[in-house]
C-alpha cells in the first residue's frame, strides 16, 4: 500500500513541476504583459494543486490534508483575483499588447 502511495505522490509532484516549469517558460518567452500574466496565473494554481496532492500522499495524514484543501482554496480565489487586478493595472498603465493581438473588447467598449 505505501509504495501505491508513493507513486501516486512522485506522479501529482512530477506534474506539479511540469506546469511550474511550462508556466515559468511562459513568463520568459510569451510576447507581451498579458500573455505572461496567464501563464504565471495558470502555472502557480496548477502547479501549486500537483505538489500540495504530492506532499498529501506522501505525508498521509489528515491534518496534511486539511491544510493542503485550505490552501487550494485559497489559491483558487486569489491567484485569478490577483491576476484581474494585475491585468486591470496593465490596462489602465496602457502596457504594450503583441502585435498579434486581434480584437481587444476593452479597447472598443471604452471607444464607443
Amino acid at each position: 500500500m505505501r509504495m501505491v502511495s508513493e507513486i501516486f505522490a512522485l506522479t501529482c509532484v512530477a506534474i506539479g513541476v511540469f506546469f511550474m516549469l511550462v508556466g515559468a517558460i511562459g513568463v520568459v518567452r510569451l510576447p507581451d504583459t498579458y500573455h505572461r500574466l496567464h501563464a504565471a496565473s495558470k502555472c502557480s494554481t496548477l502547479g501549486l494543486l500537483g505538489l500540495l496532492m504530492g506532499a498529501v500522499f506522501h505525508i498521509g495524514d489528515l491534518d496534511v490534508l486539511t491544510k493542503s484543501v485550505m490552501i487550494m482554496m485559497f489559491a483558487f480565489v486569489a491567484t485569478p483575483v490577483g491576476s484581474h487586478m494585475l491585468a486591470k493595472a496593465a490596462l489602465l498603465d496602457r502596457c504594450h499588447k503583441w502585435e498579434g493581438t486581434i480584437s481587444d473588447e476593452h479597447e472598443t467598449h471604452h471607444k464607443q
